[in-house]
């Protein structure tokens, strides 16, 4: 049976992610700062699935820890899913320098740490999968969010280089960005429906595009095609448009 680790488990979308592997037969090994709120999460997935599940405690920010919490999960995962994120408060990250450097640490440096980590481990062994979940946000600064962002953005590199790094050693490196999702972080937006997708249907695309050794894959489908656009409006246009 092959072995799924997927940190930042207690959100919708991951919990949807780890229900999907689940579906096709993989054991699960959830790990989230909260475990009192992740346990809950594994004996329901455990028992409806009928897969082995273990809730583990990890918290992205404690770099520190990272390394003596991957050295103690046995077996260690087929596959690696980096789903932790934080949004926060882009208003006061404008002043505030703690929130600021939270949102980079968790969405940007977290992720590298853990993931350098789980690369040298699957490099070693000549296989594996990741996947990290960044987002359209990524695509092009925007001073609604510009934080989030740019750590978005760099995240994003990140993963293009280590899928071009490990390319030739067996390892495989998915990036996966998402743009409008109805979560429980989202619910009090007011979201254009054609355009949001469910975390069901960010968890089909995740695997799926895993199947089929996907590198880059936007949920929903045309979000592709919305960034390409915004990516290409003239800087000064662009300026004026307030988004």
């Amino acid at each position: 049976m092959k072995n799924v680790l997927i940190l930042g488990a207690t959100s919708d979308m991951a919990q949807a992610i780890a229900r999907r592997f689940a579906a096709e037969g993989w054991g699960l090994v959830l790990a989230a700062r909260s475990t009192g709120r992740l346990e809950p999460v594994a004996s329901d997935l455990a028992i409806r699935s009928k897969v082995p599940v273990r809730a583990l405690a990890f918290d992205a920010g404690c770099f520190d820890t990272h390394q003596a919490f991957y050295d103690a999960i046995d077996p260690k995962p087929d596959a690696v899913v980096c789903a932790f994120g934080y949004m926060g408060d882009p208003m006061a990250a404008r002043t505030d320098f703690a929130e600021a450097r939270l949102t980079i640490d968790v969405n940007y440096t977290g992720a590298v740490s853990i993931l350098n980590i789980v690369a040298a481990d699957f490099e070693a062994r000549g296989q594996g999968d990741i996947v990290g979940i960044s987002s359209v946000a990524g695509d092009r600064g925007r001073q609604s969010n510009y934080l989030y962002g740019s750590a978005k953005a760099g995240f994003t590199a990140y993963l293009s280089g280590l899928r071009n790094r490990l390319a030739e050693k067996g390892v495989h490196v998915m990036t996966v960005k998402p743009g409008f999702c109805r979560t429980k972080m989202t619910e009090q937006l007011d979201l254009p429906a054609a355009l949001t997708a469910e975390p069901g249907q960010v968890a089909d695309a995740v695997f799926r595009g895993l199947e089929a050794r996907r590198n880059v894959v936007y949920t929903l489908w045309m979000w592709r095609w919305i960034m390409l656009v915004v990516r290409h409006i003239p800087e000064c246009l662009f300026k004026r448009m307030g988004l």
